[in-house]
């Protein structure tokens, strides 16, 4: 197997990409059986263009969240090569906001963590909450926040890091569908109005679709990129568009066609 080795680039004037994906795989130890292992990705190769929004597509277990994980450097790669222009900023699907600060001091304590000089965090952290669209949310604890508002801190917070890449992993999977439509309109305004590279992981074709300029397919044991889609519909684009729909039914039956192969119901 190739060696492993992650980097991260710092002279952003050479910069062609915000994150580069080359050959990737991972494996991970099979518990019981020495010196067995589970191939959970094989040979990715993915680049995301600065200012690019892709989607990460596929069925439960083929492996988008830890290919997002290689991305933000929580693990490392089997084999293969991870660049990424600077370090990147992470939303999971939890909000993980800490219970015992307000909204406001959440995302202070990420400008902290920057190096941010304390007299300037509280403006920053409130110019980050009118961006998310919570002006006046500051001193507001998470219980009183609903879930759709700790989403919403939750990506402050991230963008906070000042980060030229975010990546998502399925950060609105577990809110109502009025919510969920809210904050694509939400998160497409802020992609178009900071410039920043996105990587999102869903398993929901519709929500793939209503929202990135390029929808990648993963197959399912191992993880291999099956399938990608240059999605040209304008935005602002609604989930509810014909042509949303009719390209997300060409991706369920892409979909559908890769879970059969692989077996999984």
């Amino acid at each position: 197997m190739a060696a492993t080795f992650t980097s991260t680039v710092e002279d952003t004037t050479a910069v062609t990409y915000a994150a580069r994906i080359e050959h990737v795989s991972k494996s991970f130890p099979v518990r019981g059986t020495p010196g067995g292992s589970q191939l959970v990705l094989d040979d990715i190769t993915l680049d995301v263009a600065p200012g690019e929004f892709v989607t990460l597509l596929g069925a439960s277990g083929c492996g988008k969240s830890t290919l997002l994980n290689l991305v933000a450097g929580l693990d490392r790669p089997s084999a293969g090569s991870i660049g990424t222009d600077g370090r990147p900023a992470l939303m999971f699907q939890e909000h993980a906001l800490f219970p015992w600060l307000t909204a406001g001091k959440n995302i202070e304590l990420a400008l902290k963590l920057r190096g941010v000089a304390k007299p300037e965090r509280r403006q920053e952290a409130e110019r980050l909450l009118g961006l998310v669209r919570l002006e006046g949310a500051y001193g507001k604890r998470v219980h009183e926040l609903s879930g759709g508002m700790r989403q919403r801190v939750a990506l402050a917070r991230a963008l906070a890091q000042d980060s030229r890449l975010l990546l998502m992993d399925e950060p609105f999977a577990a809110l109502d569908a009025i919510t969920r439509d809210v904050l694509h309109d939400e998160l497409t305004r802020i992609w178009q109005e900071t410039g920043l590279s996105v990587l999102f992981v869903t398993h929901n074709v519709r929500e793939a679709v209503r929202l990135a300029q390029r929808v990648v397919l993963l197959s399912s044991r191992p993880g291999r990129i099956a399938r990608e889609w240059t999605v040209g519909i304008p935005q602002p684009r609604r989930i509810e568009d014909s042509a949303v729909a009719e390209l997300s039914v060409e991706i369920t039956e892409e979909l559908r066609g890769e879970i059969r192969r692989h077996g999984q119901h």
